[in-house]
């Protein structure tokens, strides 16, 4: 897929990936970008960025677990800068924590942002880039899409349920010429994880490589972008060793100790 020249729509485009993917588009010759997060002053300062490097930006900020909202302003956002070619689904939100430990305010934000935020955007830009019989929708799952991760259970959940959205979707809207990818980024080292504690052994990769990798696998068009050769390297072990990879699962999760103390520490952190 060329880039130049297009109209894109970020969600989660504030910061980390979202920003990263939003940044990198712009280099590749974007002509206009709608960032959608929650916070306007934060999508602003993106905006500028992007007008540095010669694309149009439109900050709009949406509140996704707002059904009535998000139709409203999508409708006018299409209406005033589209047609939209290309979306990516990058809003989410991640909870650490021992399943058993959990708080249902947390799960209920992780289904809300992530699966029906999701699912609200997508039908709303799917229907019409079916009318326009043209248009490319990235959702963006993750690695813990294809290998759940201990305390992380909500977040593993929501991200396989992403990619069986994805792959139903695209087949439904390929008679409509739309392209339906998913983008499955390993542990990313951005500001939703800084007060995690990262499982042993894995190597974290930067926002800037992941959206790197979206440009490389759509110019490839994959339907499926991994990102890192510890991700293909991962994929291909559960796919033939899967009882070795929950094991290896298990032991490079944090464990229960250092889970409370990074929760104190992150309580301490917030009061101050």
């Amino acid at each position: 897929m060329n880039i130049q020249g297009k109209t894109i729509l970020v969600t989660g485009a504030s910061r980390g990936i979202g920003r990263a993917i939003a940044l990198e588009f712009a280099q590749q010759g974007a002509q206009k970008i709608i960032l959608v997060a929650r916070t306007h002053s934060r999508l602003v300062e993106v905006a500028v960025e992007i007008a540095a490097l010669g694309a149009e930006a439109v900050p709009l900020a949406v509140d996704l677990t707002q059904p009535v909202e998000v139709n409203i302003k999508i409708a006018q956002a299409w209406r005033d800068y589209g047609p939209i070619h290309l979306l990516v689904n990058c809003a989410g939100v991640a909870h650490q924590v021992p399943f058993l430990q959990s708080h249902l305010p947390d799960i209920q934000e992780e289904m809300a942002i992530n699966l029906m935020g999701m699912y609200t955007m997508t039908r709303l830009i799917a229907r019409r880039m079916a009318v326009q019989r043209q248009g490319t929708i990235i959702n963006v799952s993750s690695l813990m899409g294809k290998i759940a991760a201990p305390t992380m259970a909500t977040y593993s959940a929501t991200k396989f349920a992403i990619l069986g959205f994805t792959q139903a979707l695209r087949s439904e809207l390929s008679d409509h010429n739309i392209q339906v990818i998913a983008l499955l980024p390993s542990l990313t080292d951005t500001d939703m994880v800084k007060n995690f504690q990262w499982f042993r052994w894995v190597a974290p990769t930067t926002p800037q490589k992941v959206a790197r990798s979206l440009v490389m696998g759509l110019q490839k068009e994959s339907p499926e972008i991994l990102v890192g050769w510890q991700s293909h390297l991962a994929v291909w072990g559960n796919r033939f060793a899967p009882w070795l990879m929950e094991k290896v699962s298990r032991l490079a999760a944090p464990s229960e100790e250092r889970q409370i103390l990074a929760r104190l520490k992150a309580a301490g952190a917030n009061s101050r």
